[in-house]
């Protein structure tokens, strides 16, 4: 299964994974009160810049926010329809800045670091008997690196119909994604399974 860690030495891979996370969600939350379109801007070119220093390539980068930037440019698009253009500019820009930083966290980030952190978090909730922090730490760790399977997935799906020369559409896709993505999930749920 794959991952969007990305293996490195810069400052930003040796920053512990709590204080990443932590930077994370305040600026998540701060994000959401910023409504100036320049702000937002220079906060874009700020986490551009953090994932130039991690030692991302430009092309790496492009290669995992290539499908989500169609969603961003169509939530602009329903934005710039129903309220202006201006609007969509800020709410791309904020969605962007969200995505990059997320994206920056993810690849300077190792999946058992971040799981060890929510591990941390959940041990006040473990030791009164509520959850199991291991198995909720598990379950994160496998959905994050199911994200970059499924797109991996989609890609496979696509070139396969195109050598067929099918062209692409929601049905054709959806189905076999659809099926790979469960039987994926069958394999994951008798490895669990295994485990216990």
């Amino acid at each position: 299964m794959g991952s969007f860690y990305f293996p490195g030495d810069s400052w930003l891979h040796q920053m512990s994974a709590g204080q990443k996370l932590a930077w994370l969600m305040v600026a998540g939350a701060g994000l959401m009160w910023v409504h100036d379109w320049y702000i937002l801007a220079v906060l874009m070119c700020v986490v551009l810049l953090l994932l130039q220093q991690s030692g991302v390539s430009s092309s790496q980068l492009w290669r995992h926010i290539r499908g989500l930037s169609w969603l961003v440019l169509a939530l602009m698009a329903f934005t710039a329809l129903v309220q202006s253009p201006m609007a969509a500019l800020v709410v791309g820009l904020r969605m962007s800045v969200l995505l990059l930083a997320a994206l920056l966290v993810s690849m300077t980030t190792s999946i058992a670091k971040m799981m060890e952190v929510l591990i941390w978090l959940l041990q006040p909730l473990a030791a009164l008997g509520w959850v199991n922090s291991e198995r909720v730490a598990l379950v994160f760790g496998l959905t994050l690196r199911l994200i970059p399977e499924l797109s991996l997935q989609w890609h496979e799906i696509r070139e396969a119909q195109a050598a067929r020369g099918l062209k692409a559409n929601p049905l054709t896709m959806g189905v076999p994604m659809l099926l790979r993505t469960l039987k994926r999930a069958q394999e994951i749920a008798e490895a669990l399974d295994a485990r216990q």
